[in-house]
């Protein structure tokens, strides 16, 4: 069975399963992609913040601990949700249900528009970046994060299991649905090239003012054959843009 978008967080042993996987301190999104997220995101004092595919809502939480002013959570998820909503008691955020491609986004509501890991279950993001555009503030700032292109083009190296030892890169030109054995399921995801998230960008209007391939740096792996493992190939594409 293939799972699109957010479904396959609805089974409840892949959820599991994941959020062991997530929880390891060595795992990309601790290592690399969050410290990456937050040196993009600079200065979110007092800030408005929507996030994109929010998952359980704890980047949230930390925005909100270390002084933003409100935040807003979409998590196609029902099962997610309902979790980024009990992190969120007693907190100045709310989390609201449905897909980042069906979320009727408000005009000029938010500072930030943030998405970490999410843009890739994306298949339209002509439509989703013009979207980010309109529901920020002039001068607002769109920070997000995807797995890197290099990663997606081809998952031919993953058939040894989830844990790749070498990266197979190939049709990395051919862009489109990709599906990805991921955690004993299979997920659909969406393969696009640096270049066309730099068009899509530029073409939705935003200036685009930084962008991170990942480099790890030593003092956020706990392992060191995890750093060094992650040196060989990047895998995280993080882009901070400006309307």
């Amino acid at each position: 069975m293939e799972f699109r978008g957010a479904s396959v967080y609805e089974q409840e042993q892949f959820l599991e399963n994941y959020k062991k996987r997530r929880a390891r301190k060595d795992s990309p999104n601790n290592a690399i992609e969050g410290p990456i997220m937050y040196e993009l995101l600079g200065d979110f004092q007092n800030k408005r913040v929507l996030d994109l595919g929010c998952g359980d809502a704890s980047f949230g939480k930390e925005l909100l601990n270390q002084g933003a002013a409100h935040y807003t959570g979409i998590e196609g998820s029902k099962q997610v949700a309902a979790s980024a909503n009990h992190t969120l008691a007693n907190h100045n955020g709310i989390i609201i249900h449905d897909t980042m491609e069906s979320y009727g986004f408000p005009v000029n509501k938010f500072d930030m528009v943030t998405s970490r890991f999410a843009i890739h279950y994306v298949s339209n993001i002509d439509l989703l970046f013009q979207n980010v555009y309109k529901t920020l503030k002039d001068q607002g700032k769109f920070v997000f994060s995807v797995q890197h292109p290099l990663t997606t083009s081809s998952f031919i190296s993953k058939q040894t299991g989830d844990k790749r030892g070498n990266w197979i890169v190939d049709d990395y030109f051919l862009e489109g649905e990709r599906k990805e054995p991921w955690i004993e399921q299979v997920v659909i995801k969406y393969h696009r090239t640096i270049e066309h998230y730099f068009r899509i960008l530029t073409k939705s209007g935003f200036s685009i003012v930084d962008l991170r391939e990942g480099s790890p740096k030593r003092e956020h792996f706990s392992d060191e054959e995890e750093f060094t493992r992650r040196k060989r190939i990047p895998v995280v594409l993080a882009f901070s843009c400006v309307k």
